[in-house]
């Protein structure tokens, strides 16, 4: 109370209010309804001092204010800022934000495929388009005083997170830097090498949800709280779930099971049948009439497949759900023939757009990169708008888009991860589940988790309390990267600035603990050896022996093993088409029908691939109908052909009425054959000079005869052990020093001797590949160096050029991809023959793919798709043809359009049709549904 203060305590507060309302968070302020949290007000006054800040926040808790602010800063300054974010739709949102806030005319977009009013103050843009403005030297970077870097845990991102740190890196030192994060345990660390690389930088972290999160298990018809009701940090897991889970892992319905030599009495079934019938993973129309009834709409329902998320709309529908009235019906119809009015009525119909209305309608609806761009939009304004209540949606929709809701549900706890499914991490679940609870909407927000056989309640307690979400640097240099900073720099000052990379700041710190763990290995190591001593002689000559022989026998166990091994893909070469075998093991053990042999690319152009570890590869069909690519697993043993069979020409692995044909023929022609058992031979260690040796050796020497032998032996074998590890660590420490540098260099002697780079030189090529951007830089400036494009139409040129682009969601190894033309097919094969020699040369110059350095194969599988569309044909026959989603073939043809832009930029201008066709072709590519979809 005021009036309890002395007048000089009083005076001091005035003096403290008006110096407040003199700053520009004043005034900032008074521009939203409602106040400031203290996370935000701390970085706004720090940005206001002149520092960069971090801010690290969960989802949902408003750390765009402080991006915001800068803007506002920027424009009372009259500088630029540069809002940047890591995906198209959020760059169109934010763009829409800020204009609504600022006005048109002061607000620009860049995207890519987007340019509006690039020149204004404040432009929202992706942050790609920063890094290639920072290389060209855009006159756009004139008076820059503000980036906002929303998103940026993105850097951890192991296919685009190279960029954040090369725009961090780059930027000029008077630009402020502003860093918006999802919550991550090592902020302190990215603070302090933010502070080191970019100068002043206040951390400032918040754990607060601005909306609380409550956790709950639905199973059956019953939903349960995840955690006990309780004070304090730690939170025990519901007893009744912990009951549940071992109940459900002990009871058995088998009633032939035995129970002390007795059957299980009747009323014990009983029993667990009553059990049983409470614990039940419930349907999706009935979760979400659950929800619906428990007043917990509008949800989020993650399904992690794409085919899941229609299917899910589909069976709600079917299941009669309605979750709007007459009234947001029409309100729905409304906006929908409005924001869809230029998409040409034959183009609805193969969209699916009359089922994905009838969704919308009553309030359900999918959301996921399959879609067509135009109708995600849509999803998500009705979603904000509360007029669709239920969407089924993939993870992509929990990277950034502003979408939140009262409800989260999922499904399941694992993931496919484009390897193998996997449990989905800590960060992943806190990432998910932060789209519950809108701020000034909802009072709490709900994560609803479906039961599921054999789930773990502690496991998902574990998921749902942890906050460990450390951000790691993907950062690898790349050939683009390396000719254009060699072009400003000069390859020393190059080497040093990618020696101050987060990558690099990681590894050094990470030093440190392991030089602490050799030194208690080595201590360790000299205990070991005073147990190890033996009074009868020197026992680690004696165990050194010991090893020898051990050794030799694994070598020798070895190479048995890839002798069988080279028997058995020597046998799979002499496989044709049609050719009848038994195949020995895996899960497609049985007889089955050689289709393709298989045999691989890589004893044709002489690189390594993957196509050398696995040898033949044949596409079999099984008795079972199956049409299957085998690995070399599946044939332990050599495979003789047992029949032949005539394969018809009009056989399609498509089709299952083909398969079941031909299957049927199978098993009628060779179902009585019986295969040879594979007999094994005499081992090789039974007749080995070497080991006799040693074993003699062994008997001879004094040790041998010690009682106490085995146990020097266990304190020998544990020596070894920590000397091994021990020199693996110091290896590790060796190997982390300097090496993104150490890269850079094997870069820049690889671009050197392609006459890209001569010392700080940047030759003409050079030049021509500092302009192309992308996973397969190199190659595309190579096939420009070669003219490997010349003389392609515009429709050729766009089918060839997705092979730079294009990767497949997964291997489909049924049928080759279809090509256009004879022009075509011979182009793509000099792109692929081109990257067997690039392939060869990282080999030999040390670049390993594997570490996210390196030009992988080309994917030839989307260049029907583009040349189809760029030859002006119809959306239905393309989909069709290419069997592929809409929203995917849109998202493909964008960035096919973006590389030839690139293409047009870097061909040559005189005595070549490349640049000319690049502009035509990206002219055909952009039409229809590619062109009025806004969102990429």
């Amino acid at each position: 109370m005021t009036e309890d203060l002395s007048p000089a305590e009083r005076y001091a507060a005035a003096r403290e209010r008006a110096v407040e309302q003199a700053t520009a968070l004043a005034g900032f302020r008074e521009m939203y309804e409602f106040g400031l949290d203290p996370f935000q007000i701390d970085a706004c006054r720090a940005l206001e001092a002149g520092k960069g800040v971090l801010v690290a926040a969960p989802t949902g808790s408003g750390k765009t204010i402080v991006g915001e602010f800068a803007v506002h800063l920027a424009l009372l300054q009259g500088k630029k800022c540069f809002y940047t974010t890591p995906i198209k739709a959020l760059s169109n949102q934010k763009y829409a934000d800020l204009s609504k806030r600022y006005g048109a005319d002061k607000v620009g977009l860049l995207t890519g495929d987007n340019s509006v009013n690039s020149d204004a103050p404040v432009v929202v843009m992706t942050t790609e388009v920063l890094r290639n403005m920072l290389y060209s030297g855009s006159q756009s970077l004139l008076n820059l005083g503000y980036v906002v870097m929303d998103e940026v845990h993105y850097l951890s991102d192991r296919f685009r997170g190279a960029v954040w740190e090369e725009v961090i890196i780059h930027l000029q030192e008077s630009v402020t830097l502003v860093s918006l994060s999802a919550t991550v345990s090592n902020a302190e660390e990215f603070g302090d090498w933010l502070d080191t690389v970019r100068g002043d930088t206040q951390v400032i972290v918040s754990e607060h949800r601005p909306v609380p999160l409550f956790q709950h298990v639905l199973a059956g018809r019953r939903m349960y709280d995840l955690f006990e009701e309780g004070e304090g940090q730690r939170k025990a897991v519901n007893p009744d779930l912990t009951r549940m889970a071992r109940m459900e892992a002990s009871r058995s319905y088998n009633p032939r099971d035995r129970r002390k030599g007795k059957m299980i009495r009747e009323a014990d079934r009983e029993r667990e049948r009553r059990q049983r019938s409470r614990i039940w993973t419930p349907g999706r129309p009935e979760v979400i009439d659950r929800l619906d009834s428990e007043g917990l709409l509008p949800a989020i329902t993650f399904i992690f497949s794409r085919a899941a998320c229609e299917a899910a709309v589909q069976q709600c529908l079917h299941a009669g759900l309605r979750l709007n009235d007459e009234d947001a019906r029409a309100q729905v119809r409304e906006i929908v023939e409005e924001r869809t009015a230029a998409i040409p009525d034959e183009d609805l119909h193969v969209l699916g757009y009359y089922e994905w209305l009838e969704g919308l309608e009553r309030g359900i609806a999918a959301h996921h990169a399959g879609m067509l761009p135009t109708f995600k939009e849509v999803v998500e304004e009705l979603f904000v708008r509360g007029l669709v209540r239920a969407v089924f949606a993939t993870e992509t929709l929990a990277l950034g888009i502003n979408m939140p809701a009262r409800s989260v549900v999922l499904e399941k706890l694992v993931k496919w991860n484009g390897e193998q499914h996997a449990d989905i991490t800590p960060g992943e679940y806190t990432q998910l589940t932060g789209r519950a609870g809108r701020r000034g909407i909802d009072v709490e927000g709900h994560a609803v988790v479906l039961w599921q056989r054999a789930m773990s309640p502690e496991h998902l307690a574990g998921l749902a309390g942890t906050r460990t979400y450390p951000l790691r640097s993907s950062f690898k240099p790349s050939y683009n990267m390396a000719v254009n900073l060699v072009e400003q720099f000069g390859r020393h000052r190059s080497r040093e600035l990618l020696e101050t990379s987060f990558a690099q700041f990681q590894a050094d710190k990470s030093v440190v603990g392991i030089s602490r763990q050799v030194q208690k290995n080595e201590e360790g190591l000299e205990g070991y050896k005073v147990s190890m001593t033996c009074h009868l002689g020197d026992f680690d000559e004696y165990a050194r022996l010991r090893r020898e022989l051990k050794d030799r026998e694994t070598e020798l166990a070895k190479q048995g093993a890839n002798q069988r091994r080279a028997a058995a893909a020597a046998a799979l070469e002499k496989l044709k088409p049609g050719d009848v075998i038994h195949v020995p093991s895996g899960k497609y053990a049985g007889l089955a029908l050689v289709l393709d042999p298989g045999i691989p690319a890589g004893r044709v152009n002489g690189h390594r691939g993957f196509e050398h570890q696995d040898g033949p590869r044949p596409l079999v069909l099984t008795s079972e109908r199956q049409v299957k690519r085998l690995a070399s697993m599946d044939f332990p043993v050599p495979v003789e052909a047992l029949e032949r069979m005539r394969i018809p020409k009009s056989f399609n692995a498509r089709s299952p009425q083909s398969r079941r044909d031909l299957a049927s023929a199978l098993r009628t022609k060779a179902g009585h054959i019986v295969p040879e058992r594979h007999r094994k031979g005499r081992a090789v260690a039974a007749d080995d000079r070497e080991i006799a040796r040693l074993r003699t050796e062994l008997r001879a020497h004094p040790c041998h005869g010690c009682d106490e032998r085995e146990d020097h032996a266990r304190w020998a074998e544990r020596y070894y052990r920590l000397r091994r590890d021990t020199v693996q660590l110091e290896r590790r420490i060796e190997g982390r020093t300097n090496t993104i540098a150490r890269t850079f260099d094997r870069i820049v002697a690889l671009l050197t001797e392609m006459d890209y780079l001569r010392g700080d030189e940047v030759t003409e090529h050079g030049k021509r590949l500092a302009r192309l951007y992308g996973e397969l830089d190199l190659l595309a400036s190579e096939c420009l160096r070669e003219g490997v494009w010349e003389g392609l139409s515009p429709a050729e040129l766009a089918a060839c050029v997705s092979a730079l682009v294009f990767e497949a969601r997964m291997a489909d190894d049924a049928l080759a991809p279809k090509l256009p033309s004879a022009k075509v097919k011979a182009s793509l094969g000099e792109m692929v023959r081109i990257w067997g020699r690039l392939d060869a040369l990282e080999e030999e110059f040390k670049i390993n793919q594997a570490e996210g350095v390196g030009q992988r194969e080309p994917d030839l599988g989307f260049a029907w798709a583009a040349y189809m569309w760029a030859s002006d044909k119809g959306l239905d026959e393309v989909l069709r043809e290419v069997e592929m989603p809409a929203g995917d073939f849109v998202r493909w043809c964008k960035q096919v359009i973006d590389v030839l832009g690139q293409i047009s930029a870097a061909a040559p201008r005189e005595g070549s049709t490349v640049a000319k066709n690049a502009r035509k072709a990206v002219d055909q590519l952009l039409r229809g549904v590619v062109a009025y979809s806004s969102v990429g």
